[in-house]
């Protein structure tokens, strides 16, 4: 049975298109623009909806995704918020009609990695400050560092 999350963030997707041509050849280029944050945006039910076109990219939303927050996943969110790019991850299914649609937001680097091997697209985005904020408590009350051990040293100078 799977442990159900200990926080669940409400967030929205949204992903650009360009059309990139090449001789007699287009093909669609994709990438994250952002994750936002909010229960009316993230329930708003958008699947792919497109909300504006900015100088040949088309933004469209996805909506209705939630960030889950595990405690045992807690050292991983640490190490994430510490590191010099704090992101959220995008991982996306690459449809063989060449559309590209989000299946779910993380802040673990290990799932996003282990999405990579599975041939999954994974896009970094910023964390939005709100989201930032309460990811940063949820690991400040869950995470909590194990203690440094000292190695006992061998007795080199015995010969047994």
């Amino acid at each position: 049975m799977p442990v159900p999350p200990q926080l669940s963030l409400s967030v929205s997707v949204i992903l650009g298109r360009k059309t990139i041509s090449r001789g007699a050849w287009s093909v669609p280029s994709w990438r994250a623009v952002a994750v936002v944050a909010g229960e009316n945006l993230a329930s708003a039910g958008a699947q792919g909806a497109l909300i504006k076109d900015v100088e040949g990219e088309e933004h469209f939303l996805w909506g209705g995704f939630k960030l889950d927050l595990f405690r045992d996943v807690a050292q991983n969110y640490w190490s994430n918020l510490v590191g010099s790019d704090p992101a959220l991850l995008v991982i996306c299914d690459d449809r063989e009609e060449g559309g590209l649609i989000p299946v779910k937001v993380t802040a673990d680097q290990d799932e996003g990695s282990a999405a990579i091997e599975a041939n999954d697209a994974v896009y970094r985005v910023p964390i939005p400050p709100e989201v930032y904020v309460q990811l940063e408590r949820f690991v400040v009350e869950h995470y909590k560092p194990a203690p440094p051990r000292k190695r006992k040293r061998k007795n080199w100078s015995t010969r047994g």
